[in-house]
């Protein structure tokens, strides 16, 4: 994939009561090896946006298009984290990682190694046999990465990945995945609403309006050293003009 187009997506929902408006005419383009974040108010259809881009649910109007191509003939994968981890508590984590290859019939010799240097790259080689509940929420995340990547997607949507982290586990983890994102090159779409989440880990911040949700304005985030670590562009200066762009569009919309 070298090229993800939202094109003029609207997304209108149908009750007793009437039409709603979520999604009013989304247009946006995500080149290979991005790292785009959707932040916006609370219920203005950024996770919506996410399933229309996954193919989980269809627009009212508009269109998803992968290098010209209609969505539906994308070759390639969509991999997909949500807030919780998702793992199974009955199961350890090397059988968790698995599990995707295992369901899609992947377990090839070739794929099951991807997976060790995967385990043993980023520190969970040695906790292989322990279960989810014996591990810290970092690691949890780190897992639900790994059997994320196994089937090797080529475009990563997170949904709040970090939101069920304390505040200190949060900072640890978003470092941990940035890295490992960045190892494997991947593209990336991330809805947050943590604003300081979005400015470390992105390129680049689309920031929605209130329901019915437009694009009111995209931020490019450049902090010149390519090496700094998310937890790094923190303690930077451009982080906080960042902050409060965005803060302000964000403010405006109350």
């Amino acid at each position: 994939m070298n090229k993800l187009e939202i094109k003029h997506i609207f997304m209108n929902y149908h009750s007793m009561a009437g039409e709603t408006e979520a999604i009013k005419d989304v247009s946006l383009i995500v080149n290979k090896g991005d790292f785009v974040s959707i932040v916006g108010p609370s219920g203005s259809g950024k996770s919506t946006l996410l399933n229309i881009i996954a193919g989980l649910i269809k627009p009212s109007k508009g269109k998803i298009l992968v290098d010209g191509q209609n969505l539906e003939n994308f070759s390639g994968q969509f991999g997909y984290m949500f807030q919780k981890d998702e793992l199974f508590e009955w199961l350890n984590i090397y059988k968790n990682v698995l599990i995707g290859l295992k369901v899609k019939h992947r377990e090839t010799p070739s794929n099951i190694k991807k997976i060790e240097e995967m385990l043993k790259e980023y520190k969970l080689l040695e906790f292989k046999n322990h279960y989810p509940s014996e591990l810290s929420g970092g690691m949890r995340q780190r897992a639900s990465l790994i059997r994320t990547l196994a089937l090797n997607p080529e475009i990563l949507i997170l949904d709040e990945p970090f939101s069920a982290l304390d505040y200190q586990s949060r900072l640890r983890a978003s470092d941990e995945i940035y890295k490992i994102i960045k190892q494997e090159g991947k593209t990336v779409i991330m809805v947050t609403h943590d604003i300081s989440e979005a400015i470390s880990m992105s390129q680049r911040i689309i920031i929605f309006s209130k329901r019915p949700a437009k694009i009111k304005k995209e931020i490019s985030i450049d902090f010149k050293d390519n090496s700094l670590t998310p937890l790094q562009k923190r303690a930077d200066p451009r982080f906080r003009e960042y902050f409060d762009s965005v803060w302000k569009e964000l403010e405006i919309d109350e």
